[in-house]
């Protein structure tokens, strides 16, 4: 049952949020299912809405108590219209791995933003896809900044995007990572010698509620956060820190390095998950400044797309494509391998 609040709203709202919970819902109070779906909030935020009467289930205003169930259509409404961003072509190189008429598969540099959004209006991916394609896909309602985006990378990681050009791509493309059929292998380099040659991570994944910015893990089976698991070989040891190979199974926001956090080995130079201090190796100047070197080489964490593949949409052919590290990624790596080479000798 639906606990209504006096709604002594504006005469004019605006809708700026729509969630329709899944058939799967679990019962899970609203301020915390928000939080889970809306970036750049707070709990505190989501309350005063309620509190507001800016919190509508199915057509009810709610307070933050409520517990959403299964198929619940949730909204936030404000008396103030969203902002309009009009997505714009933009002459902005991007490198163009394959192409053809149904989707293409792009190199995104570490540093740029996939889609507009707060506080990146424009410069963006999406707007540099306008640009070079004829065609994109469009998505659903809430997507309408993201057309022809299947997945995403975070702005500091680089690596190779699968583009949808056509609804029908979209689709299909969308289903295979669902299915998680799609193979997506990232290479990271992370602080300290990883126990195990290989190994596998599981544990949900959402945001933390600490900080809002970033994500936590919780245990299977919590209420918090979905499932998510990654799988990881060592590749390379440089005693103080390892590079590895990740497969995800899984697809969730900042899976790679809030999975390595958790199992205490941050990805070298993450500055949101403290991987941009020096947190393994010896306490001499001479290493200090070896490691901020290597920190300067590149504009966030160790962590490149490497290789994707997936069944094209219409030939059913299987596609692979990799794109190599970037230049001051592998320049770290050299670095990493030279120093290692020598610190052993000496030992």
């Amino acid at each position: 049952m639906i606990e209504e609040i006096e709604d002594d709203r504006p005469d004019e709202l605006f809708e700026h949020y729509k969630i329709i919970a899944d058939k799967g819902q679990q019962l899970l109070r609203i301020d915390k299912f928000l939080l889970n779906r809306i970036d750049n909030t707070s709990r505190t935020k989501i309350q005063n809405a309620a509190e507001a009467g800016s919190i509508i289930v199915n057509g009810k205003a709610v307070k933050s108590n409520y517990k959403v169930k299964p198929f619940d259509e949730v909204s936030i409404v404000l008396p103030y219209p969203p902002r309009e961003i009009e997505l714009i072509a933009e002459n902005i190189p991007i490198e163009i791995l394959y192409e053809d008429a149904d989707l293409a598969v792009v190199y995104k540099y570490a540093g740029l933003v996939v889609h507009p959004g707060y506080g990146n209006y424009s410069g963006t991916l999406v707007n540099a896809m306008l640009y070079h394609f004829n065609e994109l896909a469009t998505n659903p309602s809430k997507e309408v900044l993201r057309p022809g985006l299947v997945h995403r990378l975070d702005k500091l990681t680089s690596g190779t995007m699968v583009i949808a050009k056509n609804d029908f791509a979209l689709s299909h493309l969308s289903k295979q990572f669902f299915d998680r059929t799609i193979d997506r292998r990232y290479h990271a380099l992370v602080w300290g010698d990883v126990k195990d040659d290989e190994g596998t991570i599981i544990g949900n994944v959402g945001r933390s509620m600490k900080d809002r910015k970033v994500m936590a893990v919780y245990p299977e089976g919590s209420e918090e956060g979905k499932h998510a698991v990654t799988h990881y070989k060592v590749l390379e040891r440089f005693t103080y820190v390892t590079l590895v190979e990740c497969k995800l199974e899984t697809g969730r926001t900042h899976q790679i390095r809030v999975h390595f956090k958790h199992i205490g080995h941050p990805l070298f130079n993450d500055p949101e998950y403290g991987g941009d201090k020096i947190l393994k190796g010896v306490n001499f100047a001479k290493y200090k400044q070896f490691v901020e070197n290597c920190f300067g080489m590149i504009p966030g964490q160790a962590l490149h797309a490497k290789t994707l593949a997936f069944k094209h949409p219409v030939t059913g052919t299987f596609l692979n494509f990799s794109a190599d590290l970037p230049e001051g990624f592998q320049n770290i790596i050299d670095k990493w391998s030279v120093y290692s080479t020598h610190l052993n000798k000496e030992i």
